[in-house]
């Protein structure tokens, strides 16, 4: 019983407003996103999702992952027969700043993370500006 109690706080999908089931809401994927002088790189963890099942694209200044997670399990041990289904999708937006060149992204997947680097136009790096800070 305890079991099935903590499934209603951390596995069930949720609702979102136009009705589809997301895995907890608008924090999953969980993602790192590290930014260089040349480059971003994103780091999103969608354990559990195949990758057919995901979807990257840019969109403007946003780069929008997209995907859907689909686990089945089940057992028969003597008097009992459990099946457990869980199904949903998710979307994560992550406003860059810029707009990424024709095939300045490159993305991996291996065990569940998915790995984007995504190179900055020169225009880009050259607009920055370091501001010195003095003491008052």
């Amino acid at each position: 019983m305890n079991r099935l109690l903590d499934q209603f706080k951390v596995g069930f999908p949720m609702q979102n407003e136009d009705g589809a089931s997301s895995f907890a809401g608008p924090s999953f994927p969980a993602i790192d996103v590290v930014e260089t002088d040349d480059t971003v790189k994103v780091t999103a963890e969608v354990p559990g999702v195949k990758e057919d099942d995901l979807d990257v694209t840019v969109s403007g200044e946003t780069l929008i992952l997209k995907g859907e997670k689909s686990a089945d399990h089940e057992e028969k041990e003597g008097g009992y027969h459990l099946i457990e289904r869980r199904y949903g999708s998710f979307r994560r937006q992550i406003p860059l700043g810029f707009a990424p060149e024709e095939g300045a992204v490159t993305a991996d997947f291996a065990d569940g993370v998915l790995t984007l680097s995504i190179a900055k136009p020169e225009t880009v790096q050259a607009a920055v500006q370091k501001i010195d800070i003095k003491k008052a």
